[in-house]
């Protein structure tokens, strides 16, 4: 039966070996949480590191822990100190995590942490290869395992693979930064659906995946040989009944069953009735501005003193990746900020910060989301932000004011909240101002809305619909009108080649018989392809027409000594075994006049785009241009021209990375047929690779076998993968 395999950095399991003995709890993170409905039963695996390096692992525990382990449905994945240091705490949290959250200056491009986080991706890779087969859908997760999905793509072409990303995606700017980008990119794309928190990492991506590896991508698909990659958003939620049901039971409490802390809140609000609580909590991280919110906060004081001794703020940060340089400078920088402000504006009654550097248990944290009347989060980059949801989850009276950074994933679902830019003190002092002025009734009506929106979209709804979203992206193949040309279906029409008595075949040229250029003139015929239609044009009872939208002059340099058939110009001309080209349609050009200043002045707009002159037909080529832009540029174009060409007799075709104006009585279509009309032909076959060719698969009859190159979405019957696989099609054709 197929499985489902989960793969993460930490496996969701703690192991403990204390005096020789062994125990594994069960981690209560929000992914473990929320992949609890996926990984359930015997029907799932969960591979990761345990969190015991080879040198902290007795030998003799080895096999106890993997009982352990697989009693939690769970295997692990084996890694030294070495690989610890390089593949998580460096290239990992010192090169991937910096650089996403954009803090460059801390972004370190070593080789040995790349080294390493090769080396450690593909142990990953290895240990699912080991424990899946090839009808098992793959998760991976996170940040550590980019390269992953394409290492296990290599092995397993044809299992099902998806990838989330749970921080944000730079925007390309800054990806492009990175040394190893293409690689980054081209692990991710091994995967079948890749996963963010929002659609701006989305986007980021996408442009990412256009400019540096030059991919095509029509909405939020990436077209990459015989599969098409999915991308798409969904924002992490969290376990919404277990923090309601926490802090319903919170409210129960006598005071006998109170914890500590709860008794020092409830002290703290019965002597200071009037004063408010704002909460503050993350890991200790760079990325969560906590500086700049202590700073903001002492601002607040100095702009708004009438609220010193009415406001306290509670300050938990999180120990995290405590021996990393940067994380003990921002804990003395904290330190030291905490202490100088308390120093200073202390009272004989009042603290202003009230600073933990800890973890809390979860009942403490209960604690602090049920006393604190203000919830105050402004990360300077953060890629969804739980917090947020697990306060307000909380709020069982409804009660409660959320200032949340508008730089947080969660930002994009929680409208309802104090949305803030962490960077604009002014704009926080304000805000702080208004969450503690904030009328109950609008309190309520704030966060019934998100409450509701929480409760819906938890964590399990969250996991689910990743899940169901790359079970319908295995058969987004049958959305394409063409099949792929199986070892099977090659044979078939091979035999009906080899059977046939006479015979049709069109072939388009550029990304057909030879891939695409920068520069047009340069993507000429290679010895291989001059052979290869030799050996066509020789066979008897065999037409061969090389059928494009290439001017008579290139293709007449290339052809007509080889004395080919050849219709260029999407039909306007024709050239028989070598003779000269003749019209195959009556055309006029006039249109050309009015036509061509138009894109003169899109090629001064944007550069690395030029005119391409035909004799009847004018083609503006932005392949050289950045991608985002030369789409926004074709678009605007198009509407351009669609406004002039009003009722003359012209067309504009979009090519791959070409726009086309000619006369619309002519097209490939249109010549295929009358070619078809001249002879008696028992076997037609067309093969082309863009719009322009729809018109030849739409025209030419039933019977004809029409291939597609690329997996997009069309008239012919039949796709392949690349040129390569077109030429090899074709050698099949000549075999004796």
């Amino acid at each position: 039966m197929a499985k489902t395999i989960i793969i993460s950095n930490r496996l969701p399991v703690q192991l403990q070996i204390s005096n020789g003995s062994l125990t594994a709890i069960p981690s209560v993170g929000g992914l473990a949480t929320g992949m609890k409905s996926v990984h359930s039963g015997g029907e799932s695996l969960w591979i990761g590191w345990s969190g015991l390096t080879d040198e902290e692992t007795p030998e003799e525990l080895e096999d106890e822990i993997d009982e352990a382990l697989k009693e939690h449905g769970c295997a692990k994945v084996k890694l030294n100190s070495d690989e610890i240091d390089g593949f998580y705490y460096g290239f990992s949290n010192r090169t991937i995590w910096p650089l996403f959250h954009y803090f460059l200056k801390y972004s370190e491009f070593e080789l040995n942490f790349w080294d390493t986080y090769k080396a450690v991706n593909q142990k990953f890779a290895d240990a699912i290869i080991e424990n899946s087969d090839e009808d098992d859908t793959i998760w991976v997760h996170d940040y550590q395992l980019m390269l992953v999905p394409q290492m296990v793509r290599e092995k397993r072409p044809n299992t099902t693979i998806g990838f989330f990303l749970h921080i944000p995606f730079p925007s390309f700017e800054i990806f492009r930064t990175l040394p190893w980008r293409e690689e980054i990119l081209e692990g991710l794309l091994g995967s079948d659906l890749i996963g963010f928190h929002t659609y701006d990492y989305e986007r980021h991506f996408l442009s990412s995946v256009r400019r540096l590896i030059g991919l095509d991508v029509s909405f939020n698909e990436i077209y990459l040989e015989n599969r098409v990659i999915k991308v798409d958003s969904f924002p992490m939620g969290i376990d919404y009944k277990k923090f309601r049901d926490a802090a319903v039971l919170h409210d129960s409490k006598s005071m006998e069953e109170r914890s500590d802390l709860q008794l020092r809140l409830d002290n703290h609000k019965a002597s200071a009735p009037d004063t408010k609580l704002i909460l503050s909590i993350d890991r200790l991280d760079y990325s969560k501005g906590i500086a700049k919110r202590i700073n903001a906060f002492e601002y607040f004081l100095q702009k708004y003193p009438e609220y010193k001794e009415k406001v306290r703020l509670i300050i938990l940060a999180v120990p995290s990746r405590s021996n990393v340089p940067q994380y003990q400078l921002l804990k003395k920088e904290v330190d030291e900020l905490v202490g100088r402000i308390n120093g200073e504006l202390s009272t004989v009654n009042w603290t202003p910060i009230w600073y933990f550097y800890r973890s809390l248990p979860f009942e403490s944290l209960i604690d602090l989301y049920t006393s604190s009347d203000i919830a105050w989060l402004t990360p300077l980059r953060d890629g969804m932000n739980l917090v947020a949801k697990e306060y307000i989850a909380t709020r069982t009276d409804k009660s409660g004011v959320l200032i949340l950074s508008e730089m947080a994933g969660s930002a994009y679902e929680m409208n309802e909240a104090l949305l803030i830019n962490p960077n604009n003190f002014e704009q926080q002092a304000d805000t702080l101002k208004q969450a503690f002025n904030m009328p109950l009734e609008e309190q309520i009506a704030r966060n019934t809305f998100l409450q509701k929106r929480l409760e819906r979209y938890n964590v399990e709804v969250w996991a689910n619909e990743f899940m169901n979203a790359l079970k319908e992206n295995r058969d987004l193949g049958k959305a394409f009108i063409s099949e792929k040309m199986s070892s099977e279906i090659l044979i078939s029409i091979e035999e009906a080649y080899a059977k046939s008595k006479k015979r049709l075949l069109f072939l388009d040229y550029d990304g057909t018989l030879a891939d695409f250029h920068k520069d047009p003139q340069q993507a000429s015929p290679d010895d291989e392809l001059y052979e290869l239609l030799d050996a066509l044009n020789q066979q008897e009872n065999t037409t061969v027409f090389l059928i494009s939208g290439r001017d008579k002059q290139t293709f007449g340099r290339w052809f007509l000594p080889k004395n080919y058939n050849m219709i260029v110009e999407h039909g306007v001309w024709i050239s028989r075994n070598g003779e000269e080209f003749k019209m195959l349609e009556q055309v006029k050009g006039e249109w050309m006049k009015k036509i061509r200043p138009v894109l003169e002045s899109f090629v001064d707009r944007t550069p690395g785009s030029f005119i391409e002159e035909k004799n009847y037909s004018l083609a503006w080529h932005y392949r050289n241009t950045d991608p985002d832009f030369g789409t926004k540029r074709a678009t605007e174009l198009n509407t351009v021209l669609r406004s002039l060409i009003g009722n003359d007799d012209i067309s504009v075709l979009n090519g791959n990375k070409v726009m086309e104006i000619k006369s619309s009585n002519v097209n490939k279509g249109r010549a295929a047929t009358r070619m078809l009309s001249e002879d008696d032909y028992d076997f037609v076959f067309a093969i082309g690779d863009d719009w322009t060719d729809e018109f030849m698969f739409q025209e030419l009859p039933d019977s004809a076998i029409t291939v597609k190159v690329g997996l997009k979405k069309t008239q012919a019957k039949y796709h392949v993968e690349s040129t390569k696989k077109v030429r090899e099609l074709l050698k099949r054709f000549t075999r004796p």
